[in-house]
């Protein structure tokens, strides 16, 4: 504990980054609610501005909800390329302070500063330096967490959110997460939360009342995690090179599909872009993940893995439509479909002397 302490870690996360973007770009979206995406009337929101975000709206929200919650919304395409040149400006400002930089989309990342390129001992007017060098160099916004842990860093930039800076230092750690609510512990979702409310636990002092080992019997492997965290233990370090999980693509149809060959002919559609950015990436995956969502939302996975890896495009879409077989026929429209392949080989493993079909 006494080693971890001695870290100072930094959590950059950029305020409403696709929304900002476009409202950057565009000065007439400027103080006016936004959402990126959900341009179609089955679509889905990608990201809302603070505008919109008054009114309830939130990403991952259909775009018809989101209409209905603030009938002046404005919806805009995204522009990934261009969220992609500004987050490596971001970046790019990041790594002049230390190459201990850890991203995490392309709008936050961890920083450890511990020891940093520019010598400053201050991890709080590092952060305060960086959060105004961005908005100098870029026009944006960012909000940061400082503290001794990822956990406490990642949920300090939660707390003076938009445009703001929170800091949790060694000596007040315990008392914040003693009065930090369950919702808002990062890597607590909103189903455990609520079994927790139920059990009494509201805030970060019920919940260190319970002992590790109920935890674990509880929720498994993560209730070792919510024992530590509740007691500011995070012994995670900033890994600048972060391992890739998974590469996918899905599909939200402007009407609900019912027919099976339908399905078949929108699923190679998603292959080719699975296949295509699984290829630009480099990576051999063993598991591929049908993921399909009926029009009253209801969403289902199914999944195959196959050994040493999926060696070629071909069986790759082969092993998709037996997916779709698998399910036995839908019983209702399907408004989506996702595709995504994961559980990579990892480059040791790759050392097996497997003829490859296509180089993968």
């Amino acid at each position: 504990m006494q080693a971890e302490s001695n870290r100072k870690i930094i959590h950059v996360d950029m305020d409403a980054f696709f929304a900002s973007v476009e409202q950057l770009d565009h000065p007439e979206l400027r103080g006016k609610p936004v959402a990126v995406g959900g341009t179609s009337e089955r679509g889905v929101v990608a990201a809302a501005s603070y505008e919109a975000r008054k009114f309830g709206v939130r990403s991952a929200m259909s775009s018809k909800v989101a209409k209905r919650k603030c009938p002046d919304l404005i919806f805009v395409k995204h522009r990934f390329d261009r969220y992609k040149e500004i987050s490596s400006q971001i970046r790019t400002i990041f790594l002049e302070y230390t190459d201990l930089v850890e991203p995490l989309s392309l709008d936050e990342a961890y920083l450890d500063v511990t020891y940093t390129k520019k010598g400053r001992p201050s991890a709080t007017l590092i952060a305060k330096e960086i959060r105004q060098r961005i908005f100098n160099e870029t026009g944006l916004t960012a909000s940061a967490g400082v503290s001794y842990n990822k956990f406490l860093a990642k949920v300090a930039s939660d707390v003076n959110k938009p445009n703001g800076m929170f800091v949790v230092t060694p000596d007040k750690a315990q008392a914040f997460i003693d009065q930090l609510e369950i919702r808002k512990f990062f890597g607590i979702g909103k189903v455990t939360a609520k079994k927790l409310n139920e059990m009494g636990v509201w805030y970060g002092r019920d919940l260190k009342l319970i002992d590790r080992l109920e935890l674990t019997r509880m929720f498994g492997k993560a209730g070792n995690y919510y024992y530590d965290i509740c007691r500011g233990i995070d012994n995670r370090e900033v890994q600048p090179s972060r391992e890739r999980k998974s590469v996918g693509a899905e599909n939200t149809f402007s009407q609900d599909l019912f027919r099976e060959e339908e399905l078949k002919k929108e699923l190679l559609v998603i292959t080719e872009k699975v296949w295509e950015r699984a290829s630009r990436s480099g990576v051999k995956a063993k598991t591929v993940t049908l993921k399909f969502k009926y029009a009253d939302f209801e969403q289902h996975t199914r999944s195959k893995t196959l050994e040493p890896f999926i060696v070629s495009k071909e069986i790759f879409i082969r092993e998709s439509l037996k997916l779709i077989k698998l399910e036995g026929g839908f019983v209702k429209g399907i408004r989506l479909l996702g595709l995504t392949l994961s559980n990579f080989l990892h480059e040791q493993e790759g050392e097996i002397g497997v003829q490859l079909v296509i180089e993968f």
